[in-house]
């Protein structure tokens, strides 16, 4: 397959952030020539009209199971959301309602220019999550939620340590390289509150072995860091994290709202990834997270949307304009730029998955994800300065155009292989048989 994009503004978020003005080669979904446009043929020709063409998104923390909840779970702090709408409406869940949240939420990401995600789902049915994923061509790392050790959860989500455990190694052996390479399979605990310390200790060396993705939450909400000093004895969480083995490269861990400075400088010693939600911890009134100190201790903070139950939306736009603005004010303006938010959306994803030699960026020989900006749009215009142009004022309706590894998935803003109208109404049933289940 080969595809050109000429007529182009590159935003390429190299090493140097050049922007140039040209075309781009696809051959076999690697990016072959970037600048002038080649001489060779192409199967499809696209002219991007001097559109804004980007690496594509890569978000860090979202749960796809969560997206039939959009709308059920609203104007709860965390700990009472979870309780309440999250976990029985998890536990619910069936192949085929998991199945129809999980094409929802692929469909709305590639919509809104998303190509890579890392997801936590919930504790059963996680097959269906990777199914679905491979037939919508959604790049992505996922992760079987872990729970061993709250009994407060409904029945379906609580499980013993030794088969949380050998499901989480079994999906990992089932699906990861699947896809052509786009998918792989991480280690989720869910967090402290909700994990034994054998749990914890099991899973941190299981990915200093194999080297896996440990996907987890820390210190997003002040109940939940007073809940986890009590069961560690008086730790802090990332202090309690690291006492288990799990404080590496490979962890990436949600929120980090509430981080002291030791925990902080832990972070930045041992390279874990924080993962960035700002929509999210507005929404459930969690907090602002430090993430100009924890940038200036060179701690990798990337952005994600978490999950439509508490967003609601999974639009990376909102992200960068919510992560730079928030830093306005409780810091000023100025210490996180829109170029900064551009980074986190797209850079440091690539570098929390430790794929940053495959994608992020379009350079030569990288994997072919990229995406298109509308820039005739009004709410765009004049559109003086590209920085600020695709964080302050695009929205994920302006996406026009979506590759993943070289195909095609989003055209003309609309999906190429799939009937968006169709996932919707079934999303609408789906919905609605989960919710009676759950009895929420």
């Amino acid at each position: 397959m080969s595809t050109l994009i000429r007529n182009a503004t590159i935003v390429t978020m190299n090493d140097a952030l050049d922007i140039i003005e040209g075309a781009v080669s696809i051959r076999d979904g690697r990016i072959f020539s970037l600048g002038p446009e080649p001489d060779a043929a192409h199967e499809t020709v696209i002219d991007a009209h001097g559109d804004y063409l980007l690496p594509g998104f890569i978000q860090t923390h979202v749960h796809l199971c969560q997206t039939l909840f959009r709308g059920y779970a609203d104007d709860m702090p965390l700990l009472d959301w979870l309780r309440r709408r999250v976990w029985p409406m998890e536990a619910a869940h069936t192949a085929d309602t998991l199945r129809a949240s999980t094409r929802l939420a692929a469909s709305e990401l590639l919509l809104t220019g998303t190509t890579t995600v890392l997801t936590m789902e919930t504790v059963h049915d996680t097959d269906v999550v990777f199914e679905t994923l491979d037939r919508m061509g959604l790049r992505a790392v996922v992760g079987k939620c872990m729970m061993d050790s709250d009994r407060d959860v409904p029945r379906r989500l609580q499980e013993a340590t030794r088969e949380s455990i050998d499901e989480s190694v079994a999906l990992r052996k089932r699906w990861d390289g699947k896809g052509g390479g786009r998918l792989r399979a991480a280690f989720a605990p869910r967090f402290a509150v909700s994990c034994s310390r054998e749990l914890l200790e099991a899973v941190a060396e299981l990915s200093a072995r194999e080297h896996v993705i440990v996907h987890t939450h820390a210190a997003e909400n002040r109940d939940e860091v007073e809940m986890v000093r009590r069961i560690s004895g008086g730790m802090s969480n990332v202090e309690y994290l690291a006492d288990t083995g799990l404080a590496t490269p490979h962890v990436c861990t949600a929120h980090c709202v509430w981080v002291t400075d030791a925990e902080q400088a832990l972070l930045a010693e041992r390279d874990v990834k924080v993962l960035h939600c700002p929509s999210s911890n507005l929404k459930l009134g969690s907090g602002l997270a430090p993430v100009t100190e924890m940038r200036a201790r060179g701690i990798s903070v990337s952005l994600g949307a978490d999950g439509a139950a508490c967003n609601n939306r999974l639009d990376m736009f909102d992200e960068m304009r919510l992560a730079a603005t928030l830093q306005a004010v409780r810091a000023r303006p100025g210490l996180l730029t829109a170029r900064d938010a551009l980074w986190m959306a797209t850079r440091e994803g690539a570098r929390a998955l430790g794929v940053q030699a495959e994608v992020g960026s379009i350079e030569l020989r990288k994997r072919a994800d990229l995406i298109l900006i509308n820039r005739n749009r009004l709410h765009v215009a004049p559109d003086h300065d590209p920085w600020s142009t695709l964080v302050y004022a695009a929205r994920g309706t302006d996406v026009r155009l979506t590759i993943v590894d070289g195909e095609i998935l989003v055209r003309d803003f609309t999906l190429v292989r799939e009937d968006a109208a169709g996932i919707a109404a079934e999303a609408r049933q789906a919905a609605g048989r989960l919710a009676a289940r759950a009895g929420v």
